[in-house]
């Protein structure tokens, strides 16, 4: 199942949550890409390139980054180190079956498996969790 145009905020489906999640973080020095449990990320110089608290790696854009995390103290905000996902809402449905969607337009496309969830951080800005990890990490919000 290819999800291209759908939108989360018009889904009965989808519900509201919050992350809640302790990361480390490595800016990025130079392009690249890492390759994620959903597929490769591809990043610019500057760039978050973030550890889950499970071991799982992938990279959010530094504008997206500043808007989602806060560093823990005394760290300061830019510096590699421990950052805290920010309790903010995201839209999420699990899906039952194989699926793909696009982390944006025309970006990396990412592959979940059967009871994956697809995350709608905003119109046109995705992301897929594993189950396991959705359950332990996400809080209705």
């Amino acid at each position: 199942m290819d999800f291209e145009s759908v939108d989360l905020r018009q889904d009965r489906a989808a519900a509201s949550y919050a992350k809640h999640e302790t990361v480390q973080v490595v800016f990025a020095l130079a392009d690249g890409h890492i390759l994620s449990r959903e597929g490769m990320n591809h990043y610019r110089a500057g760039d978050a390139l973030v550890t889950g608290s499970g071991g799982d790696r992938w990279s959010v854009s530094r504008d997206r980054f500043d808007r989602r995390y806060q560093p823990l103290p005394p760290l300061a905000h830019g510096s590699d180190g421990a950052y805290r996902s920010l309790p903010l809402p995201v839209l999420a449905r699990q899906i039952p079956q194989a699926f793909t969607v696009r982390r944006s337009s025309a970006g990396d496309l990412l592959r979940g498996s059967a009871h994956d969830w697809l995350l709608q951080y905003a119109p046109g800005d995705w992301g897929i969790v594993e189950d396991a990890k959705f359950r332990r990490l996400y809080r209705r919000a």
